[in-house]
């Protein structure tokens, strides 16, 4: 059975954490090359994770024609650059979240998959864990009754002391701030588990609490859907808590649904019973194997030539959507899409 060679640039924190890991895990799939614009990060990650070959040229990655894909884990605003060159050298491309620094750099990427007919996945890691495929199930199959609200949150505390030279923190490299990180993997989470309904307004505020740098720190917005569903998105770097808190609440008529763990409390005999059977999967494991999950899909994807979830089209309306929350919070009003 031949295996998909996979490249992979950028050789940092997320990489070496959650994609090269699970790429030696997936027997479908072989890392071969690695890339990074330093040397001694890429020879670095290229021996301690066994993988072949290394570079600090991308264009290395595409021309070998030994390649099938590739696997992007750079900051954001080298996305759209990285994308359309491996896509046009004809490799299929996975792109880390968030997938493009702007809409219109994400149409851009579309439309070079389209061009070269290669799939164009955006790495939305969240909806690939077990529980929310779990729950979207439920929602389809009407086991929460008719969902009129649902309530996506996550906080952390951040110790940015040492961050200022990050791109993260920087909006020319990251495109914006806890929105473009967290907010748009919890927005994607809970757009797709509602049916990806249109969204017809929406009202955000955002607020920085360090002066250091000139993005974001907070996020709040409430968008409102054609199907008169309404999506609480609530995001910050800089909670004051002890725990990190990724949270999401399904309002519905016959059921309320929570994820992390998953538990679906339903009335029965005069009892709220949860119905989901307890599971012994920590966060940490539902952290892993999503990534696993995710990037499995991608390789039977370009196996089997089936359709993407969390496609490039998807992924797109994602960002454009967020670049309304930032009008909305900019401008002090609502905004009517």
């Amino acid at each position: 059975m031949k295996k998909i060679k996979i490249g992979l640039i950028g050789a940092g924190k997320i990489a070496q954490i959650a994609h090269i890991p699970q790429w030696k895990k997936i027997p479908e799939a072989e890392l071969v090359a690695i890339c990074d614009v330093q040397a001694s990060a890429a020879e670095w990650v290229a021996n301690k994770f066994n993988i072949g070959k290394w570079s600090t040229d991308p264009d290395v990655l595409f021309r070998d024609e030994g390649i099938d894909a590739i696997d992007i884990c750079t900051d954001t605003q080298a996305h759209r650059s990285l994308a359309i060159a491996a896509l046009a050298a004809g490799k299929h491309v996975l792109v880390e979240k968030p997938f493009a620094p702007t809409y219109t750099d994400a149409l851009a990427m579309v439309e070079a998959s389209e061009k070269y007919n290669r799939l164009l996945m955006a790495a939305m890691n969240i909806r690939f864990r077990k529980e929310l495929i779990t729950l979207k199930s439920f929602i389809q199959g009407k086991e929460l009754g008719d969902v009129f609200s649902c309530k996506v949150t996550w906080f952390k505390n951040l110790d940015v002391s040492h961050l200022e030279k990050h791109w993260l923190f920087r909006k020319e490299m990251s495109g914006g701030g806890v929105l473009m990180d967290l907010g748009i993997q919890m927005l994607d989470a809970a757009w797709w588990l509602l049916g990806n309904p249109k969204p017809v307004s929406l009202k955000a505020k955002i607020f920085n609490h360090s002066s250091k740098f000139d993005v974001e720190d907070t996020a709040i917005s409430m968008i409102q859907f054609e199907n008169g569903i309404v999506l609480n998105l609530d995001v910050s770097w800089s909670i004051l808590s002890e725990m990190e808190n990724l949270s999401a609440t399904f309002f519905g008529t016959e059921a309320t649904a929570t994820i992390n763990p998953l538990c679906v409390y339903k009335k029965m005999h005069g009892n709220l019973v949860n119905i989901v059977p307890s599971k012994d999967e920590n966060s940490t494991l539902r952290y892993i194997r999503s990534y696993q999950n995710e990037l499995k899909h991608f390789v039977t994807c370009i196996k089997q030539k089936t359709v993407l979830t969390s496609g490039g089209k998807e992924a797109a309306t994602r960002l454009q959507l967020i670049e309304k929350i930032y009008e909305s919070a900019r401008e002090g009003r609502e905004v009517l899409l």
